[in-house]
Formats: structure tokens, sequence, C-alpha cells
């Protein structure tokens, strides 16, 4: 059982790790925010037929 209870502390601890980099992203990072143009070519517009 030891074993086990190791294991099963290691995976706790491993996900509390990674669930603090989730939140230290959200909390701490900034999205930049710009604008964005695609050109589309006027075949795509009206295809023939």
């Amino acid at each position: 059982m030891p074993t086990l209870f190791r294991f099963v502390v290691t995976l706790v601890i491993l996900a509390g790790i990674v669930y603090g980099a989730m939140f230290a992203l959200v909390m701490f990072v900034e999205p930049r925010k710009a604008e964005m143009s695609v050109r589309i070519p006027p075949e795509k517009l009206n295809p023939k037929k």
C-alpha cells in the first residue's frame, strides 16, 4: 500500500503544478489584440460552374 499511496500523492502534486501553471497563464498573460485582414481571390467569390 505505501507504493500506491506514493504514486497517488505524486499524481496529485503533478496535477497541482499543472493547475497552478494554467492559473498563472490566465492571470498574468494578456492576449494581443490586432486587426487582421485576409485577401480572397475573386475566383473564390464567384466560382464558375
